[in-house]
């Protein structure tokens, strides 16, 4: 497990375990977003296994799948609405921790400086400034 915290509330993660939970949960963790579609992933891994796994531990989980190269809006949104939700830190996995940098910073367009939401998550390698005009464009819209 590699927990890449973005904010104080709000971290990446490549692909969890179920093993990891307790970890996370540890580490004050409320809620986890799983960033993963089922299909990239074996069963013990995907979402409702992981769901029951968190949830028993007594973690909000959400099922937010980001496929490779197709983010929509739709996911942006949800994840935003996670975000929001959580009654504390979030913990967002992907296979990498791409996707759920990627999803958090469009999320969050408007609500911290655009400058902030690329060079937070570069401090881990993901690399987000091809993102810019999307995310100004989402600051300006107020979405």
């Amino acid at each position: 497990m590699d927990i890449r915290a973005i904010t104080p509330d709000y971290a990446v993660s490549p692909q969890i375990e179920p093993s990891d939970l307790p970890a996370i949960k540890a580490a004050g963790y409320v809620t986890v977003i799983d960033n993963r579609p089922d299909g990239e992933i074996p069963s013990h891994l995907q979402a409702d296994a992981m769901r029951a796994a968190a949830e028993a531990l007594g973690l909000v989980f959400v099922v937010n799948p980001v496929i490779g190269g197709m983010l929509t809006m739709d996911n942006v949104a949800a994840q935003g609405a996670a975000i929001a939700a959580s009654r504390g830190p979030v913990l967002a996995y992907c296979a990498s921790g791409n996707r759920s940098s990627i999803v958090w910073a469009l999320s969050q367009a408007g609500k911290r400086p655009v400058d902030e939401l690329i060079a937070l998550p570069a401090r881990f390698g993901y690399q987000l400034e091809h993102l810019r005009p999307q995310i100004e464009a989402l600051a300006r819209s107020g979405s």
